[in-house]
């Protein structure tokens, strides 16, 4: 783990800056959850983001019998080839995971501009 400076984890995934790319502001964030790996500007992030709301929008099955585990819903990704079968409970992991990355990296680069002026 010494080649990352991690951003933010929950029971479900992280979130990190590879630490040879650290240096540049724009960096792009690496997003890790359920085995798939994201590499993101903060950008793609907020779409991500949006995402997970238009999907959280969206309902299970009507007879499904477990909806917070049943992976009904379809979560589309920053791929425009990819999407993801998730559960809500899922979704609801992956949005806080997202949520909190973009807090916290445009906290880090709010803090960054100011230290330069």
């Amino acid at each position: 783990m010494n080649a990352i400076d991690k951003i933010y984890s929950n029971t479900f995934g992280i979130s990190f800056f590879w630490k040879k790319d650290t240096h540049n502001i724009m960096t792009k964030v690496q997003l890790v959850f359920r085995d798939i790996g994201f590499l993101l500007t903060l950008s793609e992030l907020k779409d991500f983001s949006d995402s997970c709301a238009v999907t959280i929008q969206s309902q299970c099955c009507a007879d499904c019998k477990d909806p917070q585990h049943c992976r009904s819903l379809l979560l589309r990704t920053p791929s425009d080839k990819i999407d993801l079968a998730v559960s809500r409970h899922e979704l609801d992991q992956i949005q806080e995971l997202i949520n909190e990355t973009i807090f916290k990296v445009e906290l880090k680069n709010w803090i960054q501009n100011l230290c330069l002026n």
